[in-house]
């Protein structure tokens, strides 16, 4: 079933107070009242501290068999030992610390009031702005601190919101689900979110690398992860090699760069801006083949390991198209959130998944020293967008094939990139990674290939240049600006635009040609978007660009 919409996801309960007057109920009262919502609305596992919990992060009541469900319900009705009913719940207390009743005006002012019981039950998360939370004695506080860092609380509930908060966490849980790494038989998994994009490219790498350590990375590859490679990895003593890793040569072309000290093989797909395709499965058989597979036992180092970890940018396809780590070989799945996922052009997020225990505990330690965990208020909005990415994706995706189909047939379109064109260079690879949002091959859908489309201009250098800011400039429905992935058009020039921190040589060596156009589709009506394009490129060659 869609897990787009269809679940409320939350943290653990037992985190659902922090520094309050809360007002506590007898156990086994609280008990019966939460217990629909742990066996249905999903509860953080527990995170041990050398080893995966075997059971999933998000249970949902199909997941529980008939003897656990009979087993809690009588634990929960009072038919078990009160040590019993004890073991079932957190390690919190049953009860929050009790506080004196408020009875001057200063003190209830500075008090904090929660509702009643069954608050819990919206079906819109509720956003917890709370920076600290309360502890049940030193102990208590203790144990927290001690904890080896991982992407999700325990039973022993939230600190501190750098280390972890509720709402973030909800919307990592639904990111891990649409991952697919929420799945026992696959393997589980973990999501972390941060504050951008760049944020979780930067954490993603720095949880891994160290000096000395070398990395390979695609030509054709965001400009900010771009800069980030060339001008911090560079300095910190980290070399790089940049491949072209787009098309049925890509993988060879990763595997003549490893060395012995590889610790980081990085991949893009499909390109921004380029839209071309990685053979995700050929480079994931490349890496085993040289280093040989991946053995990442639970409690150990993340820089333990021989062979490198495979990233991989998905963000132009989404998981609606792609779940990377589904694929033998990948280790490690990022997205911008802010594109496709927030889905709105209101918040800047980043998601990094993966299963190996190892990576999740070094990015959960950099996100907690040297970058940021995603905000209560960005975490909900992200929640909210991706209640809708399934219906979303489907309609960037009918309406891009419309405007590439113009786009390939126009004179003064030199080339287009968009990968449901039998035109495009990796034509053969798009089938297989635009999964179209499918569970299973059986399913019936419409077949899409994203919202993203890139295509050049005619002409060369200075003409190319040209005509390429001029069609930007006469759009009059697409919006001339950076981003993309939500429900307005975009467009962009990379050559004077996003990518102009990359040198010419470099830019061109990776496909960004000077006339190189990318366009984010919208949900707008198509034929408005085909005739805006149109209009704008029949006057390209028109100096001025003020109708």
């Amino acid at each position: 079933e869609r897990t787009c919409s269809n679940l409320v996801h939350r943290p653990s309960l037992a985190n659902q107070y922090n520094k309050s007057t809360y007002r506590p109920t007898p156990i086994k009262q609280k008990m019966k009242l939460i217990l629909p919502s742990f066996l249905f609305l999903g509860v953080a596992a527990f995170q041990a501290p050398n080893a995966f919990h075997r059971s999933t992060a998000l249970r949902v009541a199909q997941e529980i068999s008939p003897e656990e469900l009979a087993s809690a319900k009588a634990k929960f009705n009072g038919d078990a030992a009160e040590e019993e009913v004890e073991e079932s719940t957190s390690g919190l207390r049953k009860e929050a610390p009790a506080h004196a009743k408020p009875k001057s005006f200063a003190t209830k002012c500075a008090s904090l009031y929660h509702p009643n019981v069954g608050a819990e039950r919206g079906l819109a998360p509720p956003v917890y702005f709370g920076s600290t939370f309360l502890l049940d004695d030193a102990a208590h506080g203790a144990r927290l601190h001690e904890k080896r860092e991982a992407p999700y609380t325990d039973d022993d509930g939230f600190v501190y919101s750098r280390w972890g908060a509720p709402t973030n966490e909800a919307a990592a849980l639904q990111i891990a689900a649409l991952e697919g790494v929420d799945d026992p038989e696959k393997g589980l998994g973990r999501c972390l979110l941060f504050n951008s994009g760049m944020s979780a490219i930067t954490s993603a790498l720095q949880a891994v690398l160290r000096a000395g350590d070398h990395v390979v990375a695609p030509y054709t590859v965001y400009g900010g992860t771009y800069e980030f490679l060339t001008e911090f990895a560079d300095q910190w003593g980290i070399e790089v090699t940049f491949v072209d890793g787009a098309g049925p040569e890509g993988p060879e072309n990763y595997r003549k760069a490893f060395k012995e000290n590889t610790r980081v093989v990085y991949t893009e797909t499909p390109a921004n801006p380029t839209m071309r395709l990685t053979d995700l499965a050929g480079v994931g058989r490349v890496v085993d083949e040289f280093y040989g597979k991946a053995d990442d036992k639970p409690g150990t180092s993340q820089h333990d390991r021989v062979r490198p970890y495979v990233m991989v940018d998905g963000t132009f396809a989404t998981p609606y198209h792609q779940r990377v780590l589904d694929v033998p070989g990948i280790d490690v799945s990022i997205h911008s959130a802010t594109k496709y996922l927030g889905g709105h052009s209101d918040i800047l997020a980043g998601s990094v998944t993966s299963r190996s225990e190892p990576f999740l505990h070094g990015c959960s330690k950099v996100q907690k020293i040297i970058t940021v965990p995603l905000n209560p208020m960005d975490s909900f909005l992200l929640a909210r967008g991706l209640k809708t990415l399934d219906v979303r994706m489907q309609r960037h995706g009918e309406n891009a094939i419309k405007v590439a189909r113009m786009l390939d047939e126009h004179p003064m379109v030199a080339q287009t990139f968009y990968p449901g064109l039998d035109s495009h260079p990796d034509r053969n690879l798009s089938d297989s990674i635009f999964r179209s949002g499918r569970d299973s091959d059986d399913d019936e859908y419409v077949q899409t290939y994203g919202g993203m489309i890139s295509f050049i201009t005619v002409g060369e250098g200075e003409d190319a240049l040209r005509r390429a800011r001029n069609v930007c400039e006469r759009l009059r429905v697409i919006n001339l600006a950076v981003s993309l992935g939500g429900v307005e058009s975009l467009c962009e020039h990379p050559a004077s635009m996003t990518h102009t921190m990359i040198s010419r040589e470099q830019r061109m060596a990776g496909g960004l040609h000077d006339g190189l156009i990318r366009v984010s589709i919208g949900l707008e009506k198509a034929e408005d978007l085909v005739q805006d394009l149109k209009n704008a490129l029949d006057n390209c060659d028109e100096d001025g660009c003020v109708v």
